[in-house]
Protein backbone atom coordinates (compact mmCIF):
# COMPACT_ATOMS: atom_id res chain seq x y z
CA UNK A 1 0.00 0.00 0.00
CA UNK A 2 1.29 3.44 -0.93
CA UNK A 3 2.03 6.35 1.36
CA UNK A 4 0.06 9.34 0.09
CA UNK A 5 1.08 12.96 0.27
CA UNK A 6 -1.67 15.50 0.88
CA UNK A 7 -0.22 17.74 -1.82
CA UNK A 8 -1.42 17.11 -5.36
CA UNK A 9 -3.10 18.45 -8.47
CA UNK A 10 -5.27 16.95 -11.20
CA UNK A 11 -7.15 18.39 -14.16
CA UNK A 12 -9.54 16.61 -16.55
CA UNK A 13 -11.86 17.75 -19.32
CA UNK A 14 -14.75 16.25 -21.23
CA UNK A 15 -17.12 17.30 -23.99
CA UNK A 16 -20.60 17.60 -22.49
CA UNK A 17 -23.47 15.89 -24.30
CA UNK A 18 -24.63 12.59 -25.74
CA UNK A 19 -22.32 10.72 -28.06
CA UNK A 20 -23.16 11.33 -31.70
CA UNK A 21 -25.19 14.47 -30.99
CA UNK A 22 -24.44 18.07 -31.84
CA UNK A 23 -24.41 18.81 -28.13
CA UNK A 24 -21.10 17.04 -27.81
CA UNK A 25 -19.27 20.01 -29.30
CA UNK A 26 -21.59 22.62 -27.78
CA UNK A 27 -19.94 22.71 -24.35
CA UNK A 28 -16.89 21.40 -22.53
CA UNK A 29 -16.67 20.51 -18.86
CA UNK A 30 -13.40 21.04 -17.02
CA UNK A 31 -12.65 19.93 -13.47
CA UNK A 32 -9.57 20.77 -11.41
CA UNK A 33 -8.61 19.46 -7.98
CA UNK A 34 -5.90 21.00 -5.83
CA UNK A 35 -5.00 19.65 -2.40
CA UNK A 36 -2.64 20.75 0.35
CA UNK A 37 -1.98 19.49 3.86
CA UNK A 38 -4.56 19.80 6.63
CA UNK A 39 -5.30 17.98 9.87
CA UNK A 40 -8.67 16.85 8.53
CA UNK A 41 -10.47 16.57 5.19
CA UNK A 42 -11.62 20.05 4.21
CA UNK A 43 -13.26 20.09 0.74
CA UNK A 44 -14.22 23.35 -0.99
CA UNK A 45 -16.32 23.33 -4.19
CA UNK A 46 -16.43 26.13 -6.75
CA UNK A 47 -19.11 25.27 -9.31
CA UNK A 48 -21.06 27.31 -11.87
CA UNK A 49 -24.55 28.16 -10.70
CA UNK A 50 -26.17 25.84 -13.24
CA UNK A 51 -24.18 22.90 -11.79
CA UNK A 52 -24.61 23.73 -8.11
CA UNK A 53 -27.17 20.93 -7.69
CA UNK A 54 -24.44 18.35 -8.40
CA UNK A 55 -22.29 19.34 -5.41
CA UNK A 56 -23.66 16.74 -2.90
CA UNK A 57 -22.86 13.86 -5.25
CA UNK A 58 -19.37 15.25 -5.93
CA UNK A 59 -18.73 15.71 -2.22
CA UNK A 60 -19.75 12.12 -1.55
CA UNK A 61 -17.35 10.82 -4.20
CA UNK A 62 -14.51 12.92 -2.79
CA UNK A 63 -14.97 11.96 0.86
CA UNK A 64 -15.22 8.27 -0.05
CA UNK A 65 -11.66 8.23 -1.43
CA UNK A 66 -9.74 10.96 0.44
CA UNK A 67 -9.17 11.08 4.19
CA UNK A 68 -7.15 14.24 4.86
CA UNK A 69 -6.18 17.49 3.18
CA UNK A 70 -7.65 20.82 2.19
CA UNK A 71 -9.09 20.07 -1.23
CA UNK A 72 -10.40 22.64 -3.70
CA UNK A 73 -12.61 21.40 -6.54
CA UNK A 74 -13.19 23.87 -9.37
CA UNK A 75 -15.58 23.15 -12.27
CA UNK A 76 -15.69 25.15 -15.52
CA UNK A 77 -18.38 24.94 -18.17
CA UNK A 78 -17.40 26.54 -21.47
CA UNK A 79 -19.25 26.84 -24.76
CA UNK A 80 -17.29 25.58 -27.76
CA UNK A 81 -19.61 26.81 -30.52
CA UNK A 82 -18.36 29.51 -32.89
CA UNK A 83 -21.41 31.67 -32.24
CA UNK A 84 -23.16 31.43 -28.91
CA UNK A 85 -26.06 33.61 -30.16
CA UNK A 86 -29.32 31.82 -30.88
CA UNK A 87 -31.29 33.45 -33.70
CA UNK A 88 -34.93 33.93 -32.65
CA UNK A 89 -37.50 32.53 -35.05
CA UNK A 90 -40.54 34.31 -36.44
CA UNK A 91 -42.86 32.64 -33.96
CA UNK A 92 -40.67 33.74 -31.05
CA UNK A 93 -40.55 37.35 -32.29
CA UNK A 94 -44.34 37.35 -32.68
CA UNK A 95 -44.79 36.05 -29.11
CA UNK A 96 -42.44 38.69 -27.73
CA UNK A 97 -44.30 41.43 -29.60
CA UNK A 98 -47.65 40.25 -28.27
CA UNK A 99 -46.31 40.04 -24.72
CA UNK A 100 -44.80 43.53 -25.04
CA UNK A 101 -48.16 44.92 -26.15
CA UNK A 102 -50.00 43.28 -23.22
CA UNK A 103 -47.47 44.52 -20.67
CA UNK A 104 -47.58 48.08 -21.98
CA UNK A 105 -51.34 48.20 -21.44
CA UNK A 106 -50.62 48.08 -17.70
CA UNK A 107 -47.11 49.50 -17.60
CA UNK A 108 -46.82 52.08 -20.41
CA UNK A 109 -43.77 53.72 -18.81
CA UNK A 110 -41.53 50.68 -19.44
CA UNK A 111 -38.69 51.03 -21.91
CA UNK A 112 -39.01 49.09 -25.17
CA UNK A 113 -37.26 45.74 -25.56
CA UNK A 114 -33.63 45.96 -26.70
CA UNK A 115 -31.79 43.54 -28.97
CA UNK A 116 -29.97 42.09 -25.94
CA UNK A 117 -33.32 41.50 -24.21
CA UNK A 118 -34.69 39.69 -27.24
CA UNK A 119 -31.61 37.45 -27.60
CA UNK A 120 -31.63 36.63 -23.89
CA UNK A 121 -35.32 35.73 -23.91
CA UNK A 122 -34.84 33.64 -27.03
CA UNK A 123 -32.03 31.75 -25.31
CA UNK A 124 -34.19 31.12 -22.24
CA UNK A 125 -36.95 29.80 -24.47
CA UNK A 126 -34.64 27.22 -26.01
CA UNK A 127 -35.06 23.55 -25.14
CA UNK A 128 -33.74 22.72 -21.68
CA UNK A 129 -30.12 21.60 -21.63
CA UNK A 130 -29.23 18.00 -21.05
CA UNK A 131 -28.50 17.11 -17.44
CA UNK A 132 -24.71 17.32 -17.09
CA UNK A 133 -24.57 15.56 -13.72
CA UNK A 134 -23.55 12.14 -15.21
CA UNK A 135 -20.72 13.79 -17.18
CA UNK A 136 -19.64 15.69 -14.09
CA UNK A 137 -19.68 12.55 -11.93
CA UNK A 138 -17.52 10.73 -14.48
CA UNK A 139 -15.12 13.67 -14.50
CA UNK A 140 -14.97 13.61 -10.72
CA UNK A 141 -14.06 9.92 -10.66
CA UNK A 142 -11.30 10.47 -13.20
CA UNK A 143 -9.98 13.57 -11.43
CA UNK A 144 -9.85 11.90 -7.99
CA UNK A 145 -8.03 8.91 -9.51
CA UNK A 146 -5.49 11.25 -11.13
CA UNK A 147 -5.13 13.18 -7.88
CA UNK A 148 -4.47 9.98 -5.92
CA UNK A 149 -1.82 8.97 -8.46
CA UNK A 150 -0.15 12.38 -8.09
CA UNK A 151 -0.33 12.16 -4.29
CA UNK A 152 1.11 8.64 -4.40
CA UNK A 153 4.07 9.82 -6.50
CA UNK A 154 4.72 12.67 -4.09
CA UNK A 155 4.29 10.24 -1.19
CA UNK A 156 6.95 7.98 -2.69
CA UNK A 157 9.40 10.87 -2.74
CA UNK A 158 8.57 11.65 0.90
CA UNK A 159 9.19 8.02 1.86
CA UNK A 160 12.65 8.07 0.26
CA UNK A 161 13.53 11.29 2.09
CA UNK A 162 12.26 10.06 5.47
CA UNK A 163 14.02 6.69 5.20
CA UNK A 164 17.24 8.54 4.43
CA UNK A 165 16.78 10.68 7.56
CA UNK A 166 16.05 7.68 9.79
CA UNK A 167 19.22 6.01 8.50
CA UNK A 168 21.23 9.13 9.38
CA UNK A 169 19.67 9.22 12.85
CA UNK A 170 20.67 5.60 13.41
CA UNK A 171 24.24 6.46 12.47
CA UNK A 172 24.29 9.33 14.97
CA UNK A 173 22.85 7.09 17.68
CA UNK A 174 25.54 4.51 16.93
CA UNK A 175 28.16 7.23 17.39
CA UNK A 176 26.65 8.36 20.70
CA UNK A 177 26.51 4.92 22.31
CA UNK A 178 30.26 4.26 22.75
CA UNK A 179 30.96 7.80 23.95
CA UNK A 180 29.35 7.31 27.37
CA UNK A 181 31.65 4.51 28.68
CA UNK A 182 34.67 6.46 27.45
CA UNK A 183 33.47 9.59 29.24
CA UNK A 184 32.85 7.64 32.45
CA UNK A 185 36.35 6.14 32.36
CA UNK A 186 37.83 9.55 31.64
CA UNK A 187 35.95 11.09 34.55
CA UNK A 188 36.95 8.25 36.89
CA UNK A 189 40.60 8.89 36.11
CA UNK A 190 40.09 12.58 36.82
CA UNK A 191 38.49 11.81 40.19
CA UNK A 192 41.40 9.50 41.08
CA UNK A 193 43.92 12.18 40.16
CA UNK A 194 42.09 14.72 42.29
CA UNK A 195 41.94 12.38 45.28
CA UNK A 196 45.61 11.52 44.92
CA UNK A 197 46.42 15.21 44.96
CA UNK A 198 44.27 15.57 48.07
CA UNK A 199 46.13 12.68 49.72
CA UNK A 200 49.43 14.37 49.09
CA UNK A 201 48.18 17.66 50.50
CA UNK A 202 46.75 16.02 53.62
CA UNK A 203 49.91 14.11 54.25
CA UNK A 204 48.27 10.68 54.08
CA UNK A 205 45.31 11.50 56.31
CA UNK A 206 43.13 9.50 53.98
CA UNK A 207 43.99 5.97 52.95
CA UNK A 208 44.52 5.20 49.24
CA UNK A 209 41.72 2.62 49.42
CA UNK A 210 39.26 5.21 50.74
CA UNK A 211 40.32 7.68 48.06
CA UNK A 212 39.85 5.10 45.36
CA UNK A 213 36.43 4.08 46.72
CA UNK A 214 35.34 7.71 46.81
CA UNK A 215 36.57 8.26 43.26
CA UNK A 216 34.72 5.18 42.10
CA UNK A 217 31.54 6.32 43.88
CA UNK A 218 31.69 9.73 42.22
CA UNK A 219 32.41 8.14 38.85
CA UNK A 220 29.38 5.88 39.32
CA UNK A 221 27.15 8.83 40.16
CA UNK A 222 28.52 10.65 37.11
CA UNK A 223 27.83 7.60 34.92
CA UNK A 224 24.23 7.46 36.11
CA UNK A 225 23.77 11.15 35.47
CA UNK A 226 25.02 11.06 31.87
CA UNK A 227 23.71 7.62 30.93
CA UNK A 228 21.75 7.91 27.68
CA UNK A 229 21.19 4.22 27.04
CA UNK A 230 17.43 4.51 27.66
CA UNK A 231 17.13 7.51 25.36
CA UNK A 232 19.04 5.75 22.59
CA UNK A 233 16.92 2.61 23.03
CA UNK A 234 13.67 4.56 22.83
CA UNK A 235 14.97 6.55 19.87
CA UNK A 236 15.81 3.31 18.06
CA UNK A 237 12.33 1.97 18.80
CA UNK A 238 10.69 5.10 17.38
CA UNK A 239 12.84 4.86 14.26
CA UNK A 240 11.84 1.20 13.82
CA UNK A 241 8.17 2.16 14.06
CA UNK A 242 8.57 4.98 11.53
CA UNK A 243 10.29 2.63 9.08
CA UNK A 244 7.51 0.09 9.58
CA UNK A 245 4.79 2.66 8.90
CA UNK A 246 6.56 3.93 5.79
CA UNK A 247 6.87 0.42 4.38
CA UNK A 248 3.31 -0.54 5.34
CA UNK A 249 1.76 2.57 3.78
CA UNK A 250 -1.82 3.74 4.19
CA UNK A 251 -2.93 6.43 6.61
CA UNK A 252 0.23 7.02 8.61
CA UNK A 253 0.47 10.80 8.94
CA UNK A 254 -1.03 11.31 12.40
CA UNK A 255 0.85 8.37 13.90
CA UNK A 256 4.13 9.57 12.41
CA UNK A 257 3.53 13.09 13.66
CA UNK A 258 3.35 11.70 17.20
CA UNK A 259 6.54 9.67 16.68
CA UNK A 260 8.38 12.75 15.44
CA UNK A 261 7.47 14.53 18.68
CA UNK A 262 8.87 11.60 20.65
CA UNK A 263 12.08 11.63 18.61
CA UNK A 264 12.49 15.31 19.39
CA UNK A 265 11.97 14.60 23.10
CA UNK A 266 14.72 11.95 23.14
CA UNK A 267 17.14 14.21 21.24
CA UNK A 268 16.49 17.01 23.75
CA UNK A 269 17.16 14.68 26.68
CA UNK A 270 20.33 13.46 25.01
CA UNK A 271 21.52 17.05 24.75
CA UNK A 272 20.62 17.89 28.35
CA UNK A 273 22.67 14.92 29.59
CA UNK A 274 25.61 15.77 27.41
CA UNK A 275 28.92 15.90 29.23
CA UNK A 276 31.08 16.35 26.14
CA UNK A 277 31.10 18.52 23.05
CA UNK A 278 30.82 15.45 20.84
CA UNK A 279 27.52 14.39 22.45
CA UNK A 280 26.23 17.95 22.14
CA UNK A 281 27.06 17.96 18.44
CA UNK A 282 25.27 14.65 17.95
CA UNK A 283 22.19 16.01 19.74
CA UNK A 284 22.13 19.13 17.56
CA UNK A 285 22.56 17.09 14.37
CA UNK A 286 19.70 14.84 15.46
CA UNK A 287 17.42 17.83 16.06
CA UNK A 288 18.17 19.19 12.58
CA UNK A 289 17.27 15.86 10.96
CA UNK A 290 14.14 15.46 13.08
CA UNK A 291 12.97 18.96 12.18
CA UNK A 292 13.42 18.14 8.50
CA UNK A 293 11.32 15.02 9.03
CA UNK A 294 8.65 16.93 10.92
CA UNK A 295 8.15 19.36 8.04
CA UNK A 296 7.67 16.52 5.56
CA UNK A 297 5.50 14.37 7.80
CA UNK A 298 2.99 17.23 7.89
CA UNK A 299 2.26 16.43 4.23
CA UNK A 300 1.55 12.72 4.72
CA UNK A 301 -2.09 11.62 4.72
Amino acid sequence: MSVYSMTGYASVQKAAGDEGSAAVSAARLGLEIRSVNSRFLDPVFRLPEELRHAEPALREKLTARLKRGKVEVRVNLESTTDSPLREPGTAMLQRLSNLDDKVRVWLPQLAPLTLADVLKLASCDAAPQRDLAPDLNALMDAAVTALLEARAREGGRLVEMLLDRTAQLRQLAAQAGPLVPALVEQQRNRFLERWNETLQLTGGGVSPEAAQDRALAEATAFAIRIDVAEELTRLGGHLDEIDRLLKKGGEAGKRMDFLIQELHREANTLGSKSAAMELTRISVDMKVLIEQMREQVQNIE
